[in-house]
């Protein structure tokens, strides 16, 4: 199982780190271009008014065929808006919605993505 990421402030990155540290997955910052040849979750970003970053946009319609899942970070003081780029990309590419999880994630979001991850992935 792969789990791509992206990250503009570091919450992503520091969440995807966390992961790492205490299960074992592969784990690939992505660009545009990256290419994914295997079944992946993807954990992005929610910017502005809850719109999905372009860069993960570009990223998933190139890859939508391998993936499974997704997840997003956001913050709670956005109201509705929180972490809706998780929402969007689960309603767009008819996949699952794993886990949002506010800044870089608390240990309880750690656990709830794993288990998530861990069951999707079976």
């Amino acid at each position: 199982m792969l789990i791509t990421y992206e990250s503009k402030t570091g919450n992503v990155r520091r969440f995807i780190h966390k992961v790492e540290k205490v299960y074992s997955v592969s784990t690939k910052e992505i660009t545009e271009s990256t290419q994914v040849n295997e079944p992946f979750v993807h954990v992005t970003y929610t910017t502005g008014f809850g719109q999905v970053p372009e860069s993960t946009l570009k990223f998933i319609e190139n890859n939508k065929d391998n993936l499974i899942g997704v997840a997003a970070s956001g913050n709670r003081n956005w109201g509705d808006s929180y972490g809706l780029a998780g929402d969007k990309l689960s309603q767009a590419y008819s996949v699952p919605l794993l886990h949002k999880f506010e800044m870089s994630g608390t240990a309880a979001d750690l656990e709830k993505f794993i288990t998530e991850v861990k069951y999707i992935g079976k």
